[in-house]
This record gives structure tokens, sequence and C-alpha cells, in this order.
């Protein structure tokens, strides 16, 4: 004779054994879409300052075990306070989704682009010297300059300097963002003096 409590009791048991793997798969997408919010940048969706020094530190591991050469470039945007100072900083905010948009769409999907902070950028180059490295980095800034963004029907031109950094085994990611940040403040000052 078949227990009609014991059948009860098993269904009872699957249901909530349904509803519980539910609740963790939902979680589950919870945690994930968190970390991803915690590595990305709101504004621009590239990656924020954690998010790239992240990535930088997987990639020294890698370096380390491979021996894959690796550059960075690190973009400062000029002017960008008159922008914001003359079209308001929605017009900024405008100015730093372009850019992240243009590196993105101009460099593989293996390498990494991240906003480092207001406006400033940063891109790791996977797989080239530093030769490669500092002719990317020229053709980056000279595809910026040629291609304005639009922001309420008037053309913005964006300039920036850059600096760029090769990966040595004895760096951290923030060593290596800091020699990338001294190489563009080179650029900068070399900029503001052929201009005076």
């Amino acid at each position: 004779m078949v227990d009609a409590t014991a059948s009860y009791d098993i269904k009872a048991l699957q249901a909530e054994n349904d509803r519980l793997r539910s609740q963790v798969r939902a979680l589950t997408i919870r945690a994930e879409r968190a970390e991803e919010l915690a590595e990305h940048d709101a504004l621009t969706k590239v990656l924020n300052r954690r998010g790239l020094v992240s990535f930088m530190s997987r990639t020294i591991a890698y370096h380390r075990r491979r021996r894959v050469l690796t550059g960075l470039i690190y973009l400062d945007l000029d002017a960008f306070k008159a922008i914001n100072d003359e079209l308001g900083h929605a017009a900024g905010d405008e100015a730093l989704k372009a850019v992240a948009r243009y590196l993105q769409s101009n460099v593989r999907e293996f390498d990494a682009v991240g906003r480092i902070g207001g406006d400033e950028f940063g891109v790791v180059l996977l797989n080239v010297d530093a030769e490669q490295a500092k002719a990317k980095a020229a053709s980056l800034m000279a595809g910026l300059a040629k291609e304005p963004f639009e922001y309420q029907g008037r053309q913005i031109s964006l300039h920036g300097s850059i600096g760029v950094s090769t990966l040595d085994e004895h760096k951290g990611p923030e060593e290596w963002l800091a020699a990338a940040d001294a190489a563009m403040w080179v650029h900068k000052r070399a900029g503001r003096s052929s201009k005076t």
C-alpha cells in the first residue's frame, strides 16, 4: 500500500528544491552583475580604475609566465575643462563617452580600455613591443582628433596627450600606470611649450 503522505512530502520537497535552485540562480546573476558594476565605469561602460588594475595584474602574471610583450597607453584629454566650462557637464559626459567608444572600437577584443579617472583613460595592448605601442598611441590620437563628436548640433574636437610604457616584470600595476602617466606629462609639457 502506497503512503499518500510520503508521496506528498516528496512533491513538497521537490517544489522547495526547485524554489531554492531558482533563488540561487537569481542571486548568482545579481552577484555577477554587482561584480561587473564594481569593475566598470558607470558613465562610459569601459573598465574603471579598479577593473583596469585588475586586468593589468592578470597581464603581469601572464607576462611572467609567458614573456608576452605588452604596452600601456595613458591618455589625458586636453582642454576637457573648457568643454565642461563652456558647454556644461552634460557635454563633458558626452565627450568622455565618445572617447571611450572610440578607444574600444579601435583596439582588439583582447586588449583593455579603462577610465582611470576624470578625463584620463588607459589602454592595455597585448602582444606589442614598445615601437608598436607608440605607433598605436599615435594612431589613436590622430584618429581621435579627426573624429569630433556632436553635442547639440555642434561639432567638438577632442585632443589629448599620451604616454606609453611597456611592461617591466618588476613593476606592479600602479607603478606601470605611474610610468605611463609620467610619459604622458612629458608629452603634455612638450605640446604646451611648442604652442608658446
